[in-house]
C-alpha cells in the first residue's frame, strides 16, 4: 500500500533535495503558466488578430463595389463547379451590366450554379472594374481571430509541456547525482568497506 504525502518537496525533511525543492516551484510556475498564461496570451491575440482583420474588411469594403448584373453566357458548359465562400457551387460566366454613367461593360464573373442566360446576379468588381471576391463578413472575422486565438493558446500550452519535460528531465537527473554522492558517503558506513 503506497501513501501519497502531497507537498512533501516543500516541507523540510532529510530526504529533501534542493532539486526537490527546484522541481516544486518550477511545477508551480508551469501551472500558472498552464492554466492562466496560455489561455491569456490566446484570448491578447485573438483581440489582436481579430482587429486586424475588421481593417482588412473595412478596406475590402471600401475598395469593392457590388454590381446587379446580367448572366449572358456561360464561358464553359461543360465546366465543373467551384465552391465559393458559404459552401456555395459557382460557374465562370459572362455578365453584362451598365455604369452611372449608361455605358455597358462585361466581364467574366462566378455566378451560382443554378444561374441561367438573363438571370440577375450580384458580383463584385474593383476599382479597375474586374471581378473579385465579396469582401470578408462579420463571421469569417470572428472565425479567424478565434482560430488564431486557439491556435496560439494550444501552440503556448505545448511550449509550457515541452519545458516542463525538460526541466523534469533536467532535476530527475540532478536527484540521482546527489542520491549517488551521499550513498558514496554513506555506504562505507553500512557495508563497512573502505572506498
Amino acid at each position: 500500500m503506497r501513501t501519497r504525502v502531497r507537498g512533501w518537496r516543500l516541507r523540510r525533511n532529510p530526504l529533501r533535495r534542493r532539486s526537490d525543492v527546484v522541481e516544486a516551484w518550477t511545477m508551480l510556475a508551469f501551472a500558472l503558466l498552464l492554466f492562466l498564461g496560455a489561455p491569456l496570451l490566446g484570448a491578447a491575440t485573438a483581440l489582436w488578430s481579430h482587429g486586424g482583420a475588421q481593417a482588412v474588411a473595412a478596406q475590402q469594403r471600401a475598395e469593392r463595389q457590388r454590381v446587379r448584373a446580367t448572366v449572358a453566357d456561360r464561358t464553359t458548359p461543360d465546366a465543373l463547379p467551384s465552391v465559393q465562400g458559404g459552401g456555395q457551387y459557382s460557374y465562370r460566366a459572362t455578365v453584362r451590366w451598365t455604369t452611372p454613367d449608361g455605358t455597358e461593360r462585361t466581364t467574366t464573373a462566378r455566378v451560382p450554379a443554378g444561374s441561367r442566360h438573363g438571370d440577375a446576379v450580384d458580383v463584385w468588381l474593383d476599382s479597375r472594374g474586374r471581378n473579385v471576391p465579396a469582401p470578408t463578413d462579420a463571421s469569417a472575422v470572428l472565425q479567424h481571430s478565434v482560430t488564431v486565438g486557439a491556435c496560439t493558446t494550444i501552440g503556448a500550452a505545448l511550449a509550457v509541456l515541452l519545458a516542463h519535460c525538460a526541466v523534469r528531465k533536467v532535476t530527475l537527473r540532478r536527484r540521482l547525482a546527489e542520491w549517488d554522492r551521499d550513498w558514496a558517503l554513506t555506504e562505507p558506513q553500512w557495508t563497512h568497506r573502505r572506498a
